[in-house]
């Protein structure tokens, strides 16, 4: 699951900590997809399901991991010993430096990125600000500017991460020469339509990650 609550993903409410898996597993995960037409009725995988689905296709499986550093660490590390294809078709990711720190602890042959939304603590992802009381709001956009120095000058290093996963808006040539300079993959997140595409395939020289690869999908923040 990506969400703390299971509405958008699924025809079900609530938050997902307050369910059971046998009550996760009744929910239709297709129930609010654009193809739910063609999978109506599809279930919740579990991780090790969703791994085997994705083997089974010659996919790139990112695992975005949202928190609880140690417990996905070794979690991971379970999975890759039980499939070792994934050395060679995965990445681990997250958002939160302790958890792409652990996984290198638990597992240095693992290839790991760091995500990253410049001002994702202090603003939602459509640029509104998080908190409604200012000394808050001003608060976190301080420690905004701090986590983005940080994983730009020592935290990359310190995790030693194969790649970057930046918001697609705040990604340029020079930014993406940058990264390479110092052996670091850019990837951009979420490029939707075939004219962001074209710009990051042509002159970004860049991989991204998209919601559809066949088709225009609605424009992604």
């Amino acid at each position: 699951m990506h969400d703390d609550t299971v509405e958008r993903t699924t025809d079900g409410f609530g938050k997902l900590s307050d369910l059971t898996f046998a009550e996760v597993r009744k929910l239709n995960a297709a129930a609010n997809h654009r193809l739910r037409h063609l999978y109506n009725g599809e279930k919740v995988p579990t991780l090790r399901e969703a791994i085997e689905e994705s083997l089974h296709h010659n996919l790139m499986i990112y695992f975005d991991v949202k928190g609880h550093a140690a417990q996905a660490a070794e979690a991971l590390r379970e999975v890759y010993s039980d499939f070792p294809r994934l050395y060679n078709c995965s990445v681990v990711c997250s958002f939160e430096p302790s958890v792409i720190y652990k996984m290198r602890q638990a597992d240095i042959n693992v290839v790991t990125a760091l995500t990253h939304r410049r001002w994702s603590l202090s603003h939602l992802g459509d640029g509104k600000p998080r908190f409604n009381s200012i000394w808050k709001h001003h608060f976190y956009v301080s420690m905004d500017v701090l986590l983005d120095w940080g994983l730009h000058h020592i935290l990359w290093n310190l995790c030693g991460v194969s790649a970057f996963l930046m918001q697609k808006n705040y990604i340029s040539k020079d930014y993406v020469e940058k990264w390479n300079m110092r052996n670091i993959e850019v990837v951009a997140w979420t490029v939707n339509t075939a004219t962001e595409k074209l710009h990051n395939e042509q002159v970004l020289h860049s991989n991204f990650i998209t919601d559809s690869l066949v088709e225009d999908c609605d424009p992604h923040y």
